[in-house]
């Protein structure tokens, strides 16, 4: 029997260059579906009451709701990530990404033991519901330093846990060969030193760790290089520019990207996901559900680009089916292969 792997978008991706508000919520179900690549939408609704909304998109085109997600401040949003969870259950989502932010409410960095405490109650939530929360690897978040979620892990397994994971290992690649991003969470000690390892192509990173050890329920797919271009036409709020955590997965025009694309460059953030797929086409007790597309316009990410977010979301589901077509026959050949 062929092991199955659900491949969807997140919402905010269904534009061309001006954002998730550039089509109405049929347009983009529609878009979705006649792509033609895609099997289900990202997505939790911003209020409960576009529930029976997104409900009708998602039978007119038959497109499940499979996951979504949200951001959190602990001390703050509980009682949020409570409600999210039972309007991801309400929409069928198997998982809800869950960012959380690296600073209490009150203001101090939030800790391991916080975070593992968190979770915990977080998972007991989401099975009475049946919608999981998965943790994600995330910049501005408790896991921006990666050391960090394996120690987590530790804690929450410690107490008989089972520890979920949201991977988006752009937020990995693009601080490769980027000391000053790695600066942030006091992080660069340990890459220099070698006990935290970015690179993919070397034995023991952290890309390959969380992997192996099954933490990946979700996955975000969104394109990123080592050393990523910052996004120099976006900008946030306080006027500085997007921190360049997303890369074109094709070739853009002319005039469409502000920095030359190379495609061998993105060969780190492939292989990563070559990784994944491949165990999860290894490993019968591989908890991977779905892997959705989240190339995105937020300053951080793609704004201001001229190219179309959603065409090249549309390439990179094609690779990913590619790639795991390729895994899976792979791994029925050394299966059937002599011993």
């Amino acid at each position: 029997m062929t092991k199955q792997l659900q491949i969807g978008i997140t919402e905010k991706g269904v534009c061309h260059t001006q954002g998730e508000e550039e089509f109405g919520l049929d347009t983009r179900f529609r878009m979705v579906s006649e792509s033609g690549v895609y099997d289900y939408m990202d997505k939790t609704p911003p209020s409960a009451n576009l529930v029976d909304a997104y409900r009708a998109a998602s039978k007119k085109y038959n497109l499940p709701i499979r996951a979504g997600g949200w951001f959190y401040v602990l001390g703050r949003d509980e009682a949020l990530l409570r409600q999210n969870l039972k309007i991801g259950a309400q929409l069928g989502s198997r998982a809800h990404n869950t960012q959380v932010m690296m600073h209490h409410a009150d203001g101090h960095l939030i800790s391991d033991q916080e975070v593992a405490d968190f979770y915990l109650q977080a998972s007991e939530w989401g099975e009475q519901t049946g919608c999981l929360p998965t943790f994600e690897v995330h910049v501005n978040m408790w896991s921006e330093h990666y050391g960090r979620i394996s120690r987590v892990a530790d804690l929450v397994e410690a107490r008989g846990g089972t520890f979920r994971m949201t991977l988006d290992h752009s937020h990995v690649i693009f601080k490769i060969d980027n000391p000053r991003e790695q600066e942030v969470l006091n992080m660069r000690p340990e890459v220099e030193s070698g006990d935290l390892i970015l690179d993919p192509f070397q034995a023991g990173n952290v890309c390959d760790e969380w992997i192996n050890r099954g933490f990946v329920w979700h996955c975000h797919a969104r394109a990123a290089v080592p050393n990523n271009p910052k996004n120099i036409w976006g900008r946030h709020e306080d006027g500085s520019v997007g921190r360049g955590i997303q890369y074109p997965f094709i070739q853009p025009a002319a005039g469409e990207y502000h920095t030359d694309w190379q495609e061998h460059r993105l060969e780190p953030w492939k292989q990563v996901m070559r990784q994944l797929l491949a165990y999860h086409a290894t490993h019968p007790d591989s908890p991977l559900g779905q892997i959705s597309t989240e190339f995105i316009p937020a300053p951080d990410y793609g704004m201001g680009n001229k190219y179309s977010i959603f065409e090249h979301s549309v390439a990179c589901a094609r690779w990913i089916r590619e790639s795991w077509q390729q895994a899976t026959e792979l791994n029925y050949e050394t299966v059937q292969s002599p011993a």
